[in-house]
């Protein structure tokens, strides 16, 4: 769909020359920013203002300030302010409707969230129905007004002021104008400390600076007294304004409330990786589960940045003002903090001993989640036999500010936790069941079966044609007809450089399976390689670990070095000064290190290299299954992984060879029947690649990619773009401990391969042919 002026010629013929002139500026503006559909709302909203019969003066200043509007809060909001306006207009004047379009940027930039404008719409509603008088003096200091309170505190000074003055129009004139004592009174009453928006800015940077990655903050109307920030659609949510907190003595500052607050969000959303079942829990187990699942993601993050055990202790260690509603609160914010910091403890023996033991424990089991589970449990069985466990309405209320309601770490039978925001109703989830062969045989030639069938029917063994003349070789229907199961769909951002930040959830990566060819050829390529393989075998020797070995001249060993110890005896005797490194200690040598050999699939591979009988997908395998040798017989980890992509939607990773499978036939038939076809959406597949890395135990972890060109896709013509991404995907790999090193066949690779793996992190192959003996070399030389 394409919205263009013409299509509103009649439209601009029947209204005045100014409105025509102010439209033609704007149009183009307008189209920039918004979408076809977009860009028809406003068009039709300047219509019906104009059927509005409210002079011209309210459709120019519709015209020009809702493209700003747009781009602060999205084209969904003018639906909402064009029905603002239509019920505005049985109350007011068309001027005072066009004082709302002017103040409606500014409204936009100091809230920052479109639930907070089509807020902040239904509260001038309200106001125009209770004093109507008020609107335009308030909205012709809107800007001063929201640059002070949030949405809620401008509510609330207005609703006094309406209230106060209802039948003195000359007094509430003075107030909305702030003119009058009791205006800016109620106004410094409302005047929060400080405003998300002001911060919002420094705190992205902030988050992006610790994780290296872009962190969406939206604020939110904190109009209760029990309010909690929340993570919802993978959005932090944090209050709008914040206070100083603490005495005089212990303050602390908003800024300092809203870093740790935003830290501790960011650390569940990247300490988490698999929700905590609910199943069977009542709200108060939940409540203490969740609270050392917080313990245990803060311990996570106060071991990558240490300096987050200051922030959030001050946080612990500032004391309110207000009584604990119940004696078990200040134990429990005091248990928050012994989780924290070790060093504290309490006089309390049982749970001195039950914090020690989680300090003792979560070095171990850092990682997994039904830690917390198990230790919540403990802590609330703990409470409950002194039957001290308040209620969950106190529970609630507990007095960590900066601690979010923790909604992101639980998993509800209703919520799907791989589905997003995306909802599946259930009689549309797709069901597997294994049938029986008679069941089986009666289906077998559905004629409805598709890739989006509800029932997916297995079957144990094999089936075959029904033909009376069967031999050995008939194929079954599996072989004739059936598709390898494809994964389920796993979702990645992609780093878009014109703005400076993550399309979140742009690219979508599937695990396919291709199908298998014959192992024998592999066994092939190793007979053919033979002189190679003598080296391969030199490399093995080289870099096998050695064991146990034994550290001599230490002076704090483990044991007593004989040798060491009678030269000294000999040196005292001779009157010298003796050696002290008279200990030793034995030393297990051991490589500590995990492999991703990620090959490019793409349709270039196909090709036949010039000057040689062989295509890069030929010379990908052979070189393969060599570095597999090496690495196999050197005993690392590794796997053997491919991909390809077909667009955003459809970045296609393959699996030959997995870190817990044994380079054996199974690997060898999955490599011998590699293929390739369709684009390179590089950064995609990198990412994948370190979702599976990051898994491994193992400190080192290295992705070596081969491949013959550079990033490029079927949807996007910015050859900018994709190289743009994949060096950010290097970026975030490296800033998580995985090295990404590629290995290049493109001889033109030059002008970009450097920019994006950094200038020690690429090696670009001249002679195509000598590629299977160059990885393994390669590999020897990256990891010795």
């Amino acid at each position: 769909m394409s919205i263009k002026l013409k299509d509103y010629e009649a439209f601009l013929q029947e209204t005045a020359p100014v409105v025509r002139d102010v439209l033609e500026g704007t149009f183009h503006e307008a189209a920039r920013i918004m979408s076809p559909a977009g860009l028809e709302d406003y068009m039709d909203g300047a219509r019906s203002l104009c059927n509005l019969g409210r002079g011209s003066d309210l459709v120019v200043t519709y015209l020009q300030e809702i493209p700003q509007v747009v781009k602060e809060c999205g084209e969904d909001i003018i639906p909402d302010i064009l029905t603002a306006a239509m019920k505005l207009s049985s109350m007011t004047s068309g001027e005072v409707i066009s004082l709302l379009f002017s103040s409606l940027p500014s409204a936009a930039r100091n809230l920052g969230d479109a639930e907070l404008l089509r807020g902040y719409l239904t509260f001038i509603h309200q106001l125009a129905s209770t004093a109507a008088r008020g609107l335009r003096p308030m909205l012709n200091h809107i800007d001063e007004l929201l640059s002070k309170l949030t949405l809620s505190g401008l509510r609330r000074w207005a609703n006094f002021g309406a209230q106060a003055y209802r039948r003195d129009f000359a007094n509430l004139t003075s107030y909305f104008n702030l003119e009058s004592a009791d205006s800016r009174a109620m106004l410094q009453k409302e005047r929060r400390g400080v405003l998300l928006g002001k911060v919002q800015r420094k705190l992205n940077f902030y988050l992006r600076a610790l994780w290296g990655r872009d962190f969406f903050l939206r604020p939110s109307g904190a109009d209760y007294t029990d309010f909690r920030p929340y993570i919802e659609h993978r959005i932090l949510h944090l209050p709008d304004a914040v206070d100083d907190i603490g005495t005089d003595g212990e303050k602390l500052s908003g800024l300092e409330l809203f870093r740790a607050t935003a830290a501790h969000m960011a650390a569940h959303m990247c300490y988490t990786s698999s929700p905590i079942s609910a199943e069977q829990l009542s709200p108060a187990q939940m409540f203490f589960i969740g609270l050392l699942e917080d313990a245990r993601i803060e311990y996570k993050a106060v071991n990558d940045f240490p300096g987050l055990r200051r922030l959030w202790s001050a946080v612990l260690k500032v004391t309110g003002d207000e009584t604990p509603e119940h004696p078990t609160m200040p134990v429990l914010e005091h248990v928050a903090l012994m989780l924290l910091d070790d060093s504290v403890t309490s006089d309390d023996v049982e749970l001195n001993r039950f914090v020690v033991n989680f300090h003792s424990e979560i070095e171990q089991r850092q990682d997994d989640n039904q830690f917390s589970w198990h230790m919540g449990l403990e802590l609330f069985n703990l409470f409950s036999s002194r039957k001290a466990v308040p209620s969950l309405r106190i529970l609630e209320r507990i007095r960590i500010p900066y601690r979010d309601d923790n909604r992101y770490v639980w998993e509800f039978e209703e919520f799907d936790w791989n589905a997003g925001s995306e909802y599946v109703p259930a009689s549309q989830r797709q069901v597997r069941k294994t049938v029986s062969v008679m069941e089986m045989a009666n289906e077998v030639d559905c004629e409805l079966a598709g890739d989006d069938a509800q029932e997916i029917w297995t079957c144990a063994t094999e089936m075959r044609p029904y033909e009376d003349d069967l031999t050995d070789n008939t194929k079954s229907f599996n072989q004739m007809w059936g598709k390898e199961p494809v994964s389920a769909p796993f979702h990645y951002p992609e780093w878009d450089y014109q703005i400076q930040l993550h399309r979140p959830d742009w690219a979508t990566v599937y695990e396919r399976r291709q199908p298998k060819g014959d192992p024998a050829e592999i066994d092939h390529i190793l007979s053919e390689y033979k002189p190679v393989a003598h080296r391969i075998k030199q490399i093995i020797d080289l870099l096998t670990p050695e064991g146990v070995q034994r550290v001599r001249g230490l002076e704090d060993g483990d044991e007593i070095d004989i040798n060491a110890a009678v030269d000294a005896m000999i040196s005292l005797r001779m009157g010298e000064q003796p050696n002290p490194r008279i200990t030793m200690r034995n030393v297990v040598k051991s490589r500590d290190l995990s492999v991703v050999v990620l090959m490019d699939l793409s349709e270039s591979t196909n090709e036949a290299m010039a000057g040689s009988d062989k295509s890069v997908l030929q010379l990908t395998r052979e070189a393969a299954t060599l570095v597999s040798t090496a690495i196999n017989g050197i005993g690392d980890p590794f796997a053997l992984h491919g991909f390809a992509s077909d667009g955003r939607h459809d970045v296609q990773y393959y699996r030959f060879k997995d870190f817990n499978q044994h380079f054996d036939d199974e690997a060898k038939a999955r490599l011998s029947g590699m293929k390739g076809g369709l684009s390179t959406r590089m950064g995609a597949a990198l990412r994948h690649a370190g979702h599976h890395l990051l898994k491994q135990p193992e400190r080192r972890k290295l992705i070596l990619l081969v491949t013959d060109g550079e990033p490029a896709d079927i949807d996007e013509r910015d050859p900018q773009h994709l190289r743009h991404d994949t060096k950010k995907a290097v970026e975030e790999l490296y800033g998580t401990g995985v090295l990404t090193y590629c290995l290049t066949l493109d001889p033109h690779a030059d002008g970009y391969v450097k920019r994006i793996f950094g200038a020690n992190n690429y090696t670009i192959i001249d002679h195509v042919d000598r590629l299977p003996e160059k990885l393994p070399t390669l590999f020897a030389s990256l990891t010795s």
